[in-house]
C-alpha cells in the first residue's frame, strides 16, 4: 500500500504532517481496568480544567481550528473530532468506554489535542491519499449519519473516502475481528519532524503494549510526502 499526502495541502496548510501506525497481530478486546480508569481520570481532570477555561483556548484545539479555516471549511459548523470531544466533557458527557483500540484513540487524541482515526486495515482497498474534500465526498460515519467532507482534510482508498479529523467512516472501523490497523495521528503542523516521530512512535508503542503484535511508524511531511506500507 502506498500513502501519500497531496502536496497541494502544504499551500493551504504549510508544515502539514501526518503520523501513521501500521498495527500487525494485535488483539482488539474489552480494555483492561488500567486504561479505562486513565481514561476516566483523564476526562474528569479536562472537566475541572474546562470550569475556567475555554476548550479553544488549548493550543491543539486552536491550531486545529485554523487548519479548519486555512482549508475553506467552518470549524463552528464542522468541529473536529477532539474539539467534540472536549465539548462532550465539558457537559460532563464523558465518553463510555469501547474496547482497546477505540479507548487508546481516544486517549491519544484528548492528551496530545489532536484528531486521530483508527482503521481495519484490511477493509482498505489499493493505496491511501490524503487530500481535501470536493462537494462529491462524504460517507456513512461512526456519529450514524451521513457526512458531508467538502473543504475537509480527508483520507481516501481506490474505493471511497474512510477517515478524517472530522468523523470516521463506519466501512473502515476497528472491531475485535480485526488483527491489522491503520492509527493515523492527525499532527499539529507547527510542529517539528522529529517530535512529531516521537509523539507517532510513543503512541505506537503504548498501543502495542496493550494490544500485542507488533508496530511500524511513519511521519508524512513535506520532505517525505508518500510511504510504503508492507
Amino acid at each position: 500500500m502506498n500513502i501519500e499526502m497531496d502536496m497541494k495541502l502544504l499551500g493551504a496548510v504549510p508544515g502539514l504532517k501526518l503520523g501513521i501506525n501500521h498495527y500487525t497481530k494485535i488483539t482488539v478486546s474489552e480494555s483492561p481496568q488500567m486504561l479505562k480508569g486513565k481514561l476516566q481520570l483523564f476526562q474528569e481532570q479536562l472537566f475541572f480544567e474546562l470550569e475556567n477555561k475555554s476548550v479553544s483556548d488549548f493550543p491543539g484545539i486552536k491550531e486545529w481550528r485554523t487548519v479548519w479555516k486555512s482549508l475553506g471549511a467552518d470549524p463552528n459548523r464542522y468541529r473536529h473530532s477532539t474539539e467534540a470531544l472536549m465539548r462532550r466533557i465539558k457537559k460532563q458527557n464523558y465518553i463510555n468506554p469501547f474496547h482497546n483500540a477505540v479507548d487508546l484513540n481516544n486517549f491519544f487524541s484528548l492528551e496530545h489535542e489532536i484528531p486521530a482515526g483508527i482503521y481495519d486495515f484490511e477493509k482498505l482497498v489499493g493505496d491511501v491519499l490524503l487530500t481535501s474534500g470536493t462537494e462529491e465526498d462524504g460517507y456513512e460515519g461512526l456519529n450514524g449519519r451521513f457526512n458531508s467532507l467538502q473543504n475537509i482534510l480527508l483520507l481516501k482508498d481506490d474505493y471511497s473516502p474512510f477517515g478524517s479529523p472530522y468523523v470516521d467512516s463506519i466501512r473502515t472501523a476497528v472491531t475485535e475481528e480485526t488483527t491489522e490497523a491503520l492509527h493515523v495521528f492527525f499532527l499539529r503542523p507547527s510542529m517539528d519532524v522529529t517530535e512529531a516521530f516521537e509523539l507517532t512512535t510513543a503512541c505506537g508503542n503504548m498501543f502495542t503494549s496493550l494490544s500485542g503484535g507488533y508496530v511500524h511508524s511513519y511521519v508524512l511531511h513535506e520532505g517525505q510526502s508518500s510511504i510504503i506500507v508492507d
